[in-house]
């Protein structure tokens, strides 16, 4: 491992703006922070530049390419799926995804939701030699992002993505699908709490489980040490997530026929529950959306100022945010597409230091990975950008260098950098 020291202007350390600029870095990991250099060391030098750690994008679909119907080309029977040739051209998507997101910055990401497991199954693979990682989180060995991943998401018969394999009825099929996922490695149990956008004949306001059945996968999961997060766009799904005891919620939209309905008192039960809430923000704007997808949109009464709504209410209501760009269902929403989430998060109201650390820290506890700061004995996946991000959030979306463990892997990066 390369030992050496990084000098900026200034480091965001995952929760605030440090004064001193230099971090040191030895094993992979970081061994300080401060503003000397010992003298036998290496300096790399980014004037005028900000160090962070590498950013995590909490929801992300590797398996999907982000072309249009990318979704709907995932459905496959499981028995292709258990095939050498699916393996192998799954893979290659899952690992032309990741090298996306670290162009973009992003060290670390959460799959949640894949076809019959290929991401668990991808990563067993990636990591079975001698000297693969083990900790969950630390990576595929591969200089690749790290990848926490929840294998196919538990969701009704019919319901949201049910062409990934696992539709589940009643409790008993709850606690065996939660099962399942834990046997085949996952770190989270990702269940569609409500009908989603591109799942044609689902409901974006409905749930589409009883309590009961939520509550039985919550505590199937629990039983493995598991972490759950529920996709919840229906205001009645998210009250059903929160009474069942789930440790997140994706979108958390709180659509009703009359549009997004926070109140008070949910946001404040919201907050003191300590779920971790991704509000999945942020698209390619430059791409014209077709006809049809806007009629979907417009139909499941989801809007960017909708969207954009939820995620302020939410914030201002104390909640514990996280960021996730839900990257690769479609060509507005591609891989490497969290500088511009949480530039929104931003535009939608959120001050940067609070979004950059929704992409950082608040993210790492979530996902329950030694990532997203900067201080001795952490990894050392380490950000580069210009000027100051906690001023200007645009500056992410220009990264200078990306480190994973110590090494620089920013693209096009020479051996002498």
């Amino acid at each position: 491992m390369t030992r050496f020291a990084l000098r900026a202007e200034q480091i965001f350390d995952g929760e605030r703006v440090f004064d001193e600029n230099v971090v040191l870095v030895d094993g992979g990991k970081v061994v300080g922070v401060g503003r000397q250099v010992p003298s036998d060391w290496a300096v790399r030098e980014v004037p005028g530049g900000t160090i962070l750690p590498g950013l995590i994008d909490a929801h992300v679909h590797l398996t999907a390419d982000g072309g249009a119907g990318a979704l709907d080309r995932l459905g496959v029977s499981p028995a292709e799926a258990a095939t050498s040739e699916y393996a192998e051209a799954i893979g290659a998507t899952i690992e032309q995804s990741l090298r996306t997101h670290l162009a973009a910055g992003v060290t670390t990401v959460r799959d949640l939701g894949d076809p019959h497991d290929a991401v668990l199954r991808w990563r067993s693979a990636a990591t079975s030699g001698p000297s693969a990682p083990t900790a969950v989180g630390s990576g595929t060995g591969s200089g690749l992002p790290s990848v926490v991943a929840s294998g196919a998401p538990l969701t009704s018969v019919r319901g949201h993505c049910w062409a990934f394999g696992a539709e589940v009825s009643g409790p008993d099929e709850m606690r065996a699908a939660v099962h399942l996922r834990a046997d085949r490695g996952a770190d989270v149990i990702k269940i569609m709490a409500s009908g989603g956008v591109l799942t044609p004949g689902t409901d974006t306001m409905s749930p589409q489980f009883t309590l009961e059945e939520l509550k039985a996968a919550v505590d199937a999961a629990h039983e493995h040490g598991l972490p759950i997060t529920a996709h919840a766009h229906a205001l009645t799904a998210v009250r059903q997530a929160l009474q069942a005891g789930v440790d997140g919620i994706e979108h958390c939209t709180c659509l009703t026929p009359a549009g997004a309905a926070l109140d008070d008192e949910l946001g404040r039960a919201l907050a003191a529950s300590g779920i971790a809430i991704c509000g999945t923000l942020g698209s390619d704007r430059s791409i014209v959306v077709p006809p049809a997808v806007l009629e979907l949109v417009a139909k499941a009464g989801i809007g960017e100022a909708i969207l954009q709504e939820a995620v302020r209410r939410l914030y201002a209501a104390g909640v514990r945010l996280v960021a996730g760009s839900d990257g690769g269902i479609g060509p507005a929403k591609p891989h490497g597409l969290l500088p511009a989430t949480l530039a929104e998060y931003v535009e939608a109201g959120i001050p940067p230091v609070a979004a950059l650390t929704a992409g950082t820290s608040t993210a790492a506890d979530a996902l329950r990975v030694r990532k997203g700061r900067i201080r001795p004995g952490a990894d050392a996946d380490l950000l580069v950008v210009p000027g100051n991000p906690t001023e200007d959030i645009t500056t992410l979306a220009t990264p200078t260098a990306v480190y994973l463990a110590g090494e620089d892997v920013t693209p096009g990066a020479s051996v002498a950098r």
